[in-house]
């Protein structure tokens, strides 16, 4: 499967998730989440979905076991969505790059203060 196809994949992924997540309702779900990426395999067996939140790791991770137990029903609704032949099982890890950016920030700014 050529790579463009997989790339427009993971965008159309990404971009379906980020509508259907926020409609969950679930309390553990909070309004800060977002999907940071999404890496689909070539085969379109699986679906790793990085989510971040500006909360902290922590928020994260929970909503991440959430989304885990909720996988069935996003697969379902991304099916009504995308018109594709095989939806990919969905595998939520939380993300912490925006944490780590902030620490890499903090470090360059202390450089730049001496």
């Amino acid at each position: 499967m050529p790579s463009h196809r997989i790339d427009r994949l993971n965008q159309d992924f990404k971009k379906e998730l980020s509508s259907l997540i926020p409609a969950l309702k679930d309390p553990r779900i909070d309004s800060f989440l977002s999907v940071m990426r999404v890496d689909i395999t070539g085969d379109l067996s699986y679906a790793k979905v990085a989510i971040g939140s500006l909360n902290g790791s922590a928020k994260a991770k929970e909503a991440c076991e959430v989304l885990e137990k909720a996988a069935g029903r996003l697969r379902s609704q991304l099916a009504g969505c995308l018109h594709i032949r095989k939806i990919p099982k969905l595998i939520f890890i939380p993300d912490d790059s925006a944490e780590y950016a902030e620490r890499i920030n903090m470090i360059i700014d202390g450089f730049n203060k001496q």
